[in-house]
């Protein structure tokens, strides 16, 4: 058997050098790449659950608190107890959160410019990844 023969060697490696790529863009943020990434769910809507975003993520409570207590502790988001259901949190963004959004606006041409892709290339790639993804759910469901 030979490793480089394997799919899941190359998602494992492409996930690895994708996030090597974001990391110094990134840090100018002050951002890692989990967080980058509920910070873009946010900025596309807000407020969210905790339950929401650990939904989109598949994080557990386990990893989504801590990162959460972090952005907080930056001045990027706020959470707090629903008052109609004390059982949920919600998650809004503050206002250097979303100033912070400018600054990431370039974010997604600059990792765009790195993969060397198409603006196509990379549409049809995140497609087949999507795809992929759904299959093996259905595939560990079954």
């Amino acid at each position: 058997m030979d490793l480089s023969h394997l799919l899941c060697f190359e998602l494992h490696a492409a996930s690895r050098a994708m996030t090597a790529v974001y990391r110094p863009i990134l840090d100018h943020l002050g951002l890692t790449y989990p967080q980058y990434l509920v910070m873009v769910l946010l900025w596309e809507r807000e407020p969210r659950t905790v339950r929401e975003l650990g939904r989109a993520f598949e994080f557990d409570s386990g990893t989504l608190s801590p990162m959460l207590k972090r952005l907080e502790a930056a001045g990027l988001l706020r959470r707090r107890r629903r008052a109609e259901d004390e059982r949920e949190v919600e998650v809004t963004l503050t206002d250097g959160g979303r100033g912070l959004q400018d600054r990431a606006r370039e974010v997604p041409r600059d990792i765009e410019r790195a993969t060397g892709l198409s603006g196509r290339e990379i549409e049809e790639l995140r497609g087949q990844l999507a795809e992929l993804r759904s299959a093996l759910r259905r595939a560990s469901a079954g």
